[in-house]
């Protein structure tokens, strides 16, 4: 016999208190968070935000190397990125620093966030599931790190390399805007850790009938075709970067595919 589920009944009322109090801890946590990148701003924009932008960045010297040594496309062997940064608006730096602030402080809160999103959803969950609450919240930060990585090492880098290479004519300068470019740092990285929880996501949407493996199987084309194009837009036109971009992607999809499959196992055993 399956497993029966054993919590307390709920109103909407009720769910709406819990969902108010998940948003007013979620906040704290990432004013809290904002709080503590406040203090950490030099290092944070000067090492972390601006690295990209500098021709020894990790990641570029990764690739020169790699270019280097099997006489591929060598962009990534530039010395200086051929653009820089403009405030232009009085109060843009300002702003920049308290959005970029509260942005890390939701990167810090992640894993709490996720505990209070638990403990939202636990209650539809049965007893045995709701126990896991630490391998959750272990797998669930650990792929969001893991993607905020990916997309601040690997795709943010080329992304800057390819745009800041692109040139329409030699009489266009780039100078760039710096809501701009922190914008493509933050919002690439904070996509792509968001992204990687798609094996979460799956579990659950698979968990309540959403989604079902044979759906995954019946879309994994178009999503590896979505993949390749994308890697092929942030990446130098050689196979070796399409490949590092696009395979962690494809990964994550097909880990997907077997995390809905045995969720709609054991729903049946």
């Amino acid at each position: 016999m399956a497993e029966q589920k054993q919590f307390k009944e709920m109103s909407f009322l009720d769910h709406l208190e819990e969902l108010r109090w998940l948003l007013i801890k979620g906040t704290l946590a990432i004013i809290i968070g904002a709080a503590v990148a406040y203090n950490f701003s030099d290092f944070i924009f000067d090492t972390v935000i601006f690295g990209p932008k500098k021709g020894d960045f990790v990641t570029y010297k990764f690739f020169c190397e790699i270019a280097t040594k099997y006489n591929l496309d060598q962009s990534f062997c530039a010395i200086d990125l051929p653009f820089e940064l403009q405030n232009r608006t009085m109060e843009g730096q300002f702003t920049m620093l308290i959005w970029t602030s509260i942005t890390v402080g939701f990167i810090l809160s992640f894993p709490y966030i996720l505990y209070l999103l638990w403990g939202f959803v636990s209650p539809a969950l049965y007893q045995k599931e709701r126990t896991n609450v630490k391998l959750f919240l272990t797998v669930s930060s650990f792929l969001f790190f893991l993607g905020v990585a990916f997309g601040y090492f690997v795709l943010t880098p080329m992304s800057i390399n390819f745009l800041s290479n692109l040139s329409l004519s030699k009489e266009v300068k780039n100078s760039i805007d710096i809501n701009s470019y922190i914008g493509l740092v933050k919002t690439t990285s904070l996509a792509t850790g968001l992204i990687f929880e798609l094996p979460i996501v799956i579990y659950f949407l698979s968990r309540f009938g959403i989604v079902s493996p044979q759906m995954l199987r019946d879309y994994r084309r178009y999503s590896i075709v979505i993949i390749l194009i994308i890697a092929a837009i942030v990446t130098p036109p050689d196979i070796i970067s399409q490949i590092l971009v696009s395979i962690p992607l494809v990964i994550l999809y097909e880990i997907s595919i077997f995390i809905s499959q045995f969720v709609y196992k054991k729903q049946e055993s």
